[in-house]
């Protein structure tokens, strides 16, 4: 139960992040928090002689019990802000979370790209956003995103499968996983990167999570790379966020005649950094090339029939598994083993979705 009182003082009513921090700095504990007098509460700046009795009043042993029982069966480590595994960059953001629930690894320092863009992205956008995502991973660069559908999704599995690291900052409670087809992607990252929140465990994903997840997504990195934006998308909340926090702003160009780059594109008129490359975001971030990690060049590789027959269907255009097996002459398992060997191959790469493109 070592977070037991962090977990009470958070479920106090009228208690949000500055407020905690603020009772925190001057008790020093939760613990002593909980035990202050309405008087002593209210002493602080930001806390009304409402909020202070209802702080003193609260009864929070139910549930910071059961929050302490969800956290052991599910095994995640909950990182408070006077542990000295909290990211620093973190800290530096005004109502960073009194503490985060953590599943895999978090290095404290670790260089870190933030990738976003649309949930409705189209087959560039998951494309670029692949292949952005494992040139940094090439580079050492954790790629950081929230695991939605479209963009956050390639971007991870980008970075995954290209044997670097990767952390989703969910908008939910860090024992749900959603979208719900991510699952294989959620152990990914529990294995081989890190899943974070600060939100309860058992928080659904309500709309009004993701604009305050955008905040950490940002606050990790060194920059935010936005993809594939329209003009109304969450993702240029995060790019907003980036701003705010002094990080850096990056963006890759899209089509002038499609609605969902325009504002990607209007982030460029704004001054965001063009991106076309991995190059182009470790210029701006002052990072060197690393020449020992070369980027895969799949432009030449021996393929049997059966592969020669599949990579000329998905040089047409990326295609769904299903639809892959009804346009070849192969049964379900030797189209699946086909593209197994393509992948290992660097011929293709599997986006979101179960749908295969050219490397």
């Amino acid at each position: 139960m070592d977070h037991y009182y962090w977990f009470a003082l958070k479920s106090a009513p009228l208690v949000g992040n500055v407020t905690f921090l603020r009772l925190l700095s001057r008790f020093g504990t939760p613990e002593r928090v909980l035990e202050a007098s309405p008087q002593e509460l209210s002493e602080v700046r930001g806390v009304s002689p409402q909020a202070a009795t209802s702080i003193a009043g609260h009864d929070y042993a139910h549930q910071a019990s059961s929050e302490c029982e969800k956290v052991r069966a599910l095994g995640v480590d909950v990182i408070d802000i006077l542990s000295d595994r909290y990211p620093r960059l973190l800290m530096e953001i005004p109502d960073p979370p009194p503490y985060f629930y953590l599943k895999g690894a978090l290095s404290g320092s670790e260089t870190a790209v933030a990738m976003v863009g649309s949930r409705r992205a189209s087959q560039y956008g998951l494309c670029t956003a692949t292949r952005l995502a494992r040139d940094l991973a090439l580079q050492g660069v954790t790629v950081v995103s929230g695991m939605a559908r479209g963009i956050d999704t390639a971007a991870h599995w980008g970075a995954l499968k290209a044997g670097g690291r990767s952390v989703a900052v969910l908008g939910c409670g860090i024992d749900l996983v959603y979208p719900p087809e991510n699952g294989a992607l959620y152990q990914a990252l529990a294995e081989s990167g890190a899943l974070i929140s600060e939100f309860p465990m058992g928080t659904p994903p309500q709309a009004e999570n993701f604009p305050r997840r955008n905040r950490i997504i940002s606050a990790l990195s060194r920059g935010v790379l936005v993809v594939e934006a329209g003009e109304a998308s969450g993702s240029l909340i995060t790019a907003h966020y980036a701003l705010e926090q002094g990080r850096e702003v990056f963006a890759v160009p899209g089509n002038v005649s499609v609605s969902g780059s325009r504002g990607v594109n209007g982030l460029i008129k704004e001054g965001a950094k063009l991106v076309e490359r991995v190059e182009d975001i470790l210029e701006e971030l002052g990072l060197e090339p690393q020449a020992n990690l070369p980027l895969p060049k799949p432009s030449s590789f021996e393929l049997n029939p059966q592969e020669a027959e599949l990579y000329a269907l998905i040089c047409q255009g990326a295609l769904q598994i299903d639809d892959i097996i009804v346009q070849s002459a192969l049964t379900a398992s030797e189209v699946s083993a086909t593209l197994l060997r393509l992948e290992m191959k660097g011929a293709i790469v599997q986006l979101p979705g179960k749908r295969f493109a050219v490397a």
